[in-house]
């Protein structure tokens, strides 16, 4: 028989900035794209593709931070009108 072992309460969610993390992320894809264009046009043998999913990535960058604000927003709204929040 598995012996049971009292459970812990969950530990509380991390308070964390979303908008920031996004941001840095995509700014690093764009780091990225900047890389890549200036070994492109140095001569260096770069693969369009690579390019590609640094775009791919600041525009879904881009799309998330935009998200994230506006669903901070959303919760801020729900706040003030005293709307419970769902776990």
């Amino acid at each position: 028989m598995a012996r049971r072992h009292a459970s812990r309460p969950d530990p509380a969610p991390l308070e964390i900035d979303d908008v920031k993390v996004v941001a840095v992320v995509t700014a690093a894809w764009a780091l990225g794209l900047v890389v890549l264009v200036v070994l492109h046009l140095a001569g260096q043998d770069v693969q369009g593709w690579w390019m590609g999913m640094c775009g791919y990535g600041i525009a879904l960058g881009l799309y998330g931070v935009r998200y994230c604000r506006r669903r901070h927003e959303a919760i801020a709204r729900d706040l003030a009108r005293a709307i419970p929040q769902r776990s």
